[in-house]
This record gives structure tokens, C-alpha cells and sequence, in this order.
């Protein structure tokens, strides 16, 4: 199943996936890059694609920034292919503001569709995963979480859903369900900041843009979603033909344990703090505190 599958992106997770001879759901609202409206024929014109083209595939226009559109979702793909094994989270939205342009009705629209969506459709196909034992699923993240001139709301959905990929590998170990995040990078229309730069790049020809094609992500979502898949909680980017492992991670610090720490003596050993040798990247929280923690008690 593969949300925001209608163009762009999805559309080539949908496609290889599809090719690979998976049955896939394709879901699309069809609303406008900033959110609004919606329509039918991105995600069934895919589909047909697909069928056409051999595959399996059904067209869905939930909504699923919202709980029952994701239990809808989820239901259909249940009824009709009898199970779920595999979910992309895509659908996404972006408006370019900056502070303080930007309002809050921005910010709660991206949260809704990133974050939520992501929430509700993993919410809904959770627990038929877990009574297979199994299930892959891939979230979809941007590296606009680095920082980017007037993209203050999509680069906080984004970053959003890196905990919601760390906390969820937590609980799907004992389920064999892997959850990892990808960062594309691609031309597609979410690339514009106006109506202008979006409508001269959905009209591009493909054949002067290859280079950055979305079908260049699709091979690293695949494998993500593949049985064999390795890992589970990491973030990836994608895109030109490049894959590369994006990590949270800390470096080895300074501590101070000969009397209480004064701001003197975080000043006095900035360069110490900020010191990237030997940095850790903690697999999860306990094994965080375990690290950061360990003067104490180890």
C-alpha cells in the first residue's frame, strides 16, 4: 500500500513495486501541492498504469490525514488482496513560509497530512501485522530537516516522523515489522516554491531531468520494503543515482564530576563538547541514556 501515490514519488514507489509483483493499493487524494481539493484521477489513472502494464493494482482517494480515511484505506486493502504486508507512507503537502509569515494553520495542515497521515495509516495496518507476525514500512522523511529559507513547516512534519520511525522500530521488534524513514531527492513538483516553478516542472520533459528522476528513489524504498531488509529505525537518503545513511547521533562530551557544572565550564570546554571524534549513534533511548549516562554508573 503506498499513499501520496498518485504523482512524483509515490507514483514510482507504486510502479516498481508493482513490477516486483507486489499487489499494491495506490492512494491519493488528489489535492493540490498546498493541500487543497481533490481528485480521483491521479490514483486511478497509476493504477491503470499498473494493470496495463501487468500488474496488480486498486485505486484509493482517502484521506488519510484523517482516522477514518486510513481505517478505510487500510480496510480496503485488507478486503480486497487479504492482507497488508508492506506500507508507504508518501502523501504530503508543502507550503513555503517563513518566520513569521507563517501561521499556525500552516503548521497544524502539515503536521496533519505528514505526521498524521504516517500515524493513522501505520495505527490502522498495525495490528494485521502483528498477526502475521510481519510487516514492512517505510516513512517518508526530507532532508529540509538541515534547514531551509521559508520551509519552516514542512521541515518540522519531516522531522517529526524521525521519532515516530524510532519509537515504532521499538515496538515492532517482538512483531518482525520494520520501520524505516527515506529522504528523497528529486525534481518533482514539490520542488517549486511558486505556482510558477510547480507548473514548469510538471509540464518538464522527463527526458531533460533524469538525473534527479523520482524512479531514483524508488529502489531503496523497495528494499526497505523487502523481506530480507536488515535494519530497522534508520533514516536513508535517496536520489541521483546516490544512497546514503542519515543518523542522529552524539559525541563522547565533556563531563564534569569533580563538582557541580557552572556555565564557566561549559564555556571553558565548548571545543571538547562539540568534538565529532569518536561520536556513538545510540540505537534507542535506553541505549542513549545507557551511553550519555555511563560516568555514572558504569
Amino acid at each position: 500500500m503506498v499513499t501520496g501515490a498518485g504523482r512524483g514519488i509515490g507514483r514510482a514507489h507504486a510502479r516498481l513495486l508493482a513490477a516486483r509483483g507486489a499487489r499494491v493499493v495506490v492512494n491519493d487524494l488528489g489535492g493540490s501541492m498546498q493541500g487543497g481539493g481533490a481528485n480521483a484521477g491521479p490514483a486511478s489513472a497509476v493504477a491503470d498504469e499498473i494493470v496495463a502494464a501487468g500488474g496488480t493494482a486498486i485505486a484509493d482517494t482517502n484521506d488519510v490525514s484523517t482516522t477514518a480515511g486510513a481505517e478505510s484505506l487500510v480496510g480496503a486493502a485488507i478486503e480486497q488482496f487479504g492482507g497488508i504486508d508492506i506500507l508507504i507512507n508518501n502523501a504530503g503537502i508543502i507550503r513555503w513560509q517563513g518566520m513569521p509569515a507563517v501561521d499556525t494553520d500552516a503548521l497544524m495542515a502539515h503536521i496533519a497530512v505528514h505526521v498524521g497521515g504516517s500515524f493513522n495509516t501505520t495505527r490502522a495496518a498495525w495490528p494485521h501485522m502483528v498477526e502475521h507476525n510481519y510487516g514492512r514500512v517505510v516513512m517518508t522523511t526530507s532532508s529540509g530537516i538541515f534547514g531551509l529559507l521559508e520551509n519552516l513547516s514542512y521541515a518540522t512534519a519531516k522531522a517529526a516522523i524521525i521519532g515516530l520511525t524510532h519509537s515504532l522500530m521499538t515496538e515492532g521488534k517482538a512483531h518482525d515489522i520494520k520501520v524505516n524513514a527515506v529522504a528523497p531527492a528529486a525534481m518533482t513538483r514539490m520542488a517549486g516554491r511558486s505556482a510558477e516553478e510547480t507548473v514548469e516542472l510538471d509540464n518538464a520533459d522527463p527526458s531533460t531531468n533524469t538525473a534527479m528522476d523520482a524512479d531514483l528513489v524508488s529502489p531503496l524504498v523497495a528494499f526497505l520494503a523487502h523481506e530480507d531488509c536488515p535494519v530497522s529505525g534508520e533514516i536513508y537518503a535517496a536520489g541521483g543515482g546516490r544512497f546514503a545513511r542519515i543518523f542522529v547521533a552524539q559525541t563522547e562530551g565533556y563531563v564534569q564530576t569533580e563538582h557541580a557544572p557552572t556555565v564557566e565550564d561549559v564555556a571553558q570546554h565548548w571545543t571538547t563538547i562539540n568534538d565529532e571524534t569518536g561520536y556513538n549513534v545510540p540505537a534507542d533511548l535506553m541505549d542513549w541514556s545507557a551511553i550519555f549516562l555511563k560516568h555514572l554508573y558504569g
